[in-house]
């Protein structure tokens, strides 16, 4: 399978924004334990209630061990007040990616 990216939206119920925003920066990061490549989670500004949640894998497979995962399954019970359901992720397959690269600066600034 070719490598993708996980696409998940997060609505958080009346006055659960903050909340849910730090309830996912806990489960995000649990994502490189079963190989994801990189994570992000997004809120949008104008809808300050709306996430997107990003995960890459080098497949679907892996992300699915993820999304149905022992951690996962648990946050999704604990929280499950705090976001509307239902929760239907999409998967994209990766056509190219790019960015910039920085080299390291060390914390002294040298």
């Amino acid at each position: 399978m070719a490598a993708g990216v996980a696409q998940i939206p997060w609505y958080a119920t009346l006055f659960r924004g903050d909340q849910l925003a730090a309830a996912l920066e806990e489960i995000a990061s649990v994502a490189t334990r079963y190989g994801a490549t990189d994570y992000r989670v997004l809120r949008n500004r104008d809808d300050m209630y709306k996430f997107t949640h990003l995960v890459s894998f080098d497949d679907k497979l892996s992300f699915e061990a993820y999304w149905y995962g022992p951690e996962m399954v648990s946050w999704r019970a604990s929280y499950a007040s705090w976001y509307q359901v239902p929760v239907l992720y999409t998967w994209n397959d990766l056509i190219y990616e790019g960015g910039l690269t920085h080299e390291a600066v060390a914390a002294n600034g040298d």
